[in-house]
């Protein structure tokens, strides 16, 4: 028996729900950048029998589908190795489901998904939501009792870890809680938002910082769920910093860190920390125009976040923000040193920090500017305040 028949019988030894796992954890290692001989073999493998269009995208059959619809909108499709605040990685759902149903709630998790495909099969689309819903709510109480206490929680994350070696699981497992938890609140405040926020201006910032406060005061756990509907409607994401920078005191990064929306911060590095992955991968596959554009978003979000919060560099922001910026600056000079010194690579051009154009200088000095006005006048309010 050569090494593919042994493969394959190995493979159909294992249950549906356990290859499907076994893809998602393929596919986590990969975008981890940890390359494993004969992965790719069995990627395609299973992928030619879960996934018809041959996408690296986890999709979940049917009766874990219902049961995850509530997150859909916060689901990303990177590796689930940093943080994600307000985002749950797609890659978690198959080991999860597999957890919560060979260990969480076995007997429940078997009679809902019977239930699920009779009702999918009988076409009745309304005592499918219903029958979802039902079991989401005992999940969701299932997981208050588990979390408990530190030693009922620290044995649900050694079982959890029987199926995925991803850090970061049991982290989304306590976020699908919360929003499960939240219910409807998060799709209606979603539904409210505009189509699309080309620019995040005053106006807008003031407006939906309202709406961020009322649904702050109704459900605190899901704060960052509603900001990272928040920063989907973005057209450049770092704005979302704004809702920070707005209201605070002042440009400093103490100010900025008491206010309730400083966790937007962290949100932002966590999506350059998402164009540093695609950027690897771009340079991997060759992809340089693309590989070109998030460079240049990325230059732009490092500036936005130094002129906009002062003293970011001394901080805990600015430590992490240093760090990925290393690390993206050795992907850079690793691919820029692939070619002679005398030939020009576009990874190296000056042009991508648009910062550093004639019209870049002066957009600073501009907002300089206004910073100093606003901040003397936010000085001479204290005074006057405290006299």
């Amino acid at each position: 028996m050569n090494e593919i028949d042994q493969l394959s019988e190995f493979l159909q030894r294992l249950t549906p729900l356990s290859r499907s796992c076994l893809l998602s954890e393929l596919e986590r290692l990969e975008l981890c950048g940890i390359d494993m001989p004969g992965s790719a073999a069995v990627q395609a493998r299973l992928r030619a029998e879960f996934r018809k269009d041959g996408s690296t995208q986890a999709r979940a059959t049917s009766p874990s589908r219902y049961f995850f619809a509530p997150l859909e909108l916060l689901l990303i499709d990177g590796a689930p190795e940093h943080a994600n605040a307000g985002r749950i990685s797609r890659n978690t759902l198959t080991p999860i489901w597999e957890w919560i149903c060979r260990d969480l709630l076995p007997t429940m998790a078997r009679d809902y998904i019977k239930a699920i495909n009779d009702q999918v099969t009988a076409n009745n689309p309304k005592e499918v939501l219903k029958t979802a819903s039902i079991f989401q709510t005992k999940v969701v109480k299932v997981l208050e009792n588990t979390l408990a206490s530190a030693e009922s929680t620290e044995i649900a994350r050694g079982k959890l870890a029987q199926y995925t070696a991803s850090r970061t699981a049991f982290d989304d497992v306590r976020k699908m809680q919360h929003v499960l938890r939240a219910g409807d609140a998060l799709p209606k405040f979603n539904e409210k938002l505009p189509e699309k926020i080309a620019k995040f201006d005053d106006g807008q910032v003031a407006q939906i910082t309202a709406q961020l406060g009322a649904f702050k005061k109704a459900h605190p756990d899901a704060l960052p769920f509603a900001l990272a509907l928040v920063a989907r409607r973005l057209t450049t994401s770092w704005q979302l910093v704004r809702l920070a920078t707005k209201s605070a005191a002042s440009k400093s990064a103490a100010d900025v860190a008491a206010t309730p929306y400083a966790c937007v911060v962290p949100m932002v590095l966590d999506r350059l920390d998402d164009k540093r992955l695609a950027l690897r991968i771009a340079l991997r596959h060759n992809r340089v125009l693309v590989a070109r554009d998030l460079l240049a978003e990325i230059y732009d979000t490092e500036y936005a976040l130094k002129v906009r919060i002062d003293g970011i560099e001394g901080c805990e922001w600015g430590i992490r923000l240093q760090q990925l910026m290393d690390a993206i600056a050795s992907l850079v000079a690793a691919e820029v040193s692939r070619f002679p010194s005398n030939v020009g690579h576009i990874l190296g051009s000056r042009r991508l920090r648009s910062h550093d154009t004639l019209g870049g200088k002066l957009s600073y000095l501009a907002w300089k500017g206004r910073d100093a006005v606003q901040d003397g006048a936010a000085a001479f309010r204290k005074l006057i305040g405290q006299t």
